[in-house]
């Protein structure tokens, strides 16, 4: 995910669909195992849903409880890797080898800085403990079998540091977010049932960082990415020990699939999964 401010999605398109962009940022759209795809019929690759299609804390949610489709992203997504590796992967930017880390070091800083005085900025900057406590994904089932639609839910909101156990790497110009779905044996065995039909289904994925104070809201999804009917033959294989192969992405984190449902005004769930 680009770490550049978004104002407006028509500036996205615009920029996304021009040459002028940051040779940085061209190469991580273009140097994935995943491409970029159309996002109403494009297959085994990745594209960015409006932000209206989640529906975030509004502003007055602490009073009235309501929600509102969440508008822009804060960052702007420039990539997906689907990986696979016979170990565990763990701090993928860390490694010399990597091509998101590679095209980092040609950037000489963000274009827009993140605000110090804003919840990312805290997010970003703050302790495990904290992470933990905001960083949540939700999930819509665009395209797919009954069965996934029925074990994930058509619209599912999950605080994931709460979940299942996630490890946050911090680097000079990056923040990495390694969830590991073996933490949870359900969440564990409802990834392998959507790994079985990966090839039919389309989920979008939205990250944020949780309101959870006045002042915070209304909520923004820090980024989204919709995977299209992804191919398993399109991981690009990691060199690792011999041992077991495991199958994960990169990118915006780990393409996981939640484990509870939600509804739009049932908050609850959201706490609990």
């Amino acid at each position: 995910m680009c770490p550049t401010k978004q104002k407006h999605r028509t500036e996205h398109a615009a920029r996304c669909s021009t040459t002028i962009l940051p040779d940085w940022i061209t190469e991580s759209i273009n140097g994935g195992s995943l491409r970029r795809v159309d996002l109403h019929s494009g297959i085994n690759g990745w594209a960015s849903p409006p932000g209206d299609l989640f529906s975030l804390r509004s502003r007055n949610y602490f009073t009235k409880r309501q929600k509102s489709p969440a508008g822009d992203y804060l960052l702007l997504p420039v990539g997906m890797d689907w990986l696979k590796s016979s170990t565990k992967l763990d701090n993928v930017l860390g490694r010399p080898d990597n091509r998101v880390s590679h095209a980092l070091k040609k950037a000489q800083a963000v274009e827009d800085p993140i605000p110090p005085d804003s919840l990312l900025y805290r997010f970003v900057n703050g302790d495990d403990a904290f992470r933990n406590q905001r960083f949540k994904i939700v999930n819509r089932i665009v395209k797919g079998p009954w069965i996934v639609k029925k074990a994930v839910g058509n619209y599912s909101a999950c605080l994931l540091g709460k979940a299942l156990t996630c490890n946050y790497h911090r680097g000079p110009n990056y923040l990495e977010i390694d969830v590991d779905i073996a933490s949870s044996k359900i969440a564990n065995a409802i990834l392998h049932l959507a790994l079985g039909y990966v090839t039919s289904v389309t989920i979008d994925m939205g990250f944020l960082v949780e309101a959870q104070a006045e002042d915070e809201l209304p909520e923004r999804l820090v980024g989204a990415v919709r995977v299209c009917q992804m191919e398993m033959s399109s991981a690009f294989v990691v060199d690792a020990p011999h041992a077991a192969t495991t199958t994960s992405s990169r990118g915006l984190g780990p393409a996981k699939v939640n484990h509870h449902k939600s509804g739009e005004d049932d908050d609850e769930t959201d706490e609990k999964c």
